[in-house]
């Protein structure tokens, strides 16, 4: 089981829709990835780090699911890599209008295009 270590919830509506559900984007703890796991040679500390974005059509973020893996020379890189959530949300901004809870917009009008 995954122990997540950071979370953002956001709200989202189709763009020219006014009906808002949430999203809510997670990082797990990175771990250190095992020989045979991945299709790229290892050297010791490789680690990564899952990426979980919840509330979205499957496919709508990454190609498969909206949950991917992000690695790193060391835990430290993976975790840095996996927190960096504003390409997919800039992606995500071209077809949604994404913002805070409090109902202000993630980006500022033109940020996320």
């Amino acid at each position: 089981m995954k122990k997540w270590v950071a979370e953002r919830k956001l709200l989202y509506s189709v763009k020219g829709s006014d009906i808002r559900s949430e999203l809510v984007i997670r990082i797990s703890e990175p771990y250190l990835v095992e020989e045979g796991t991945v299709n790229f040679e290892l050297s010791e500390g490789t680690a990564g780090c899952s990426v979980e974005f919840i509330g979205l059509k499957d496919g709508v973020v990454f190609k498969k699911r909206n949950e991917h893996e992000v690695y790193g020379v060391d835990s430290m890189q993976a975790l840095q890599l996996a927190v960096d959530i504003e390409p997919a949300l800039k992606r995500l901004s071209k077809k949604y209008n994404i913002f805070f809870p409090c109902g202000d917009l993630y980006f500022d009008e033109g940020d996320g295009e």
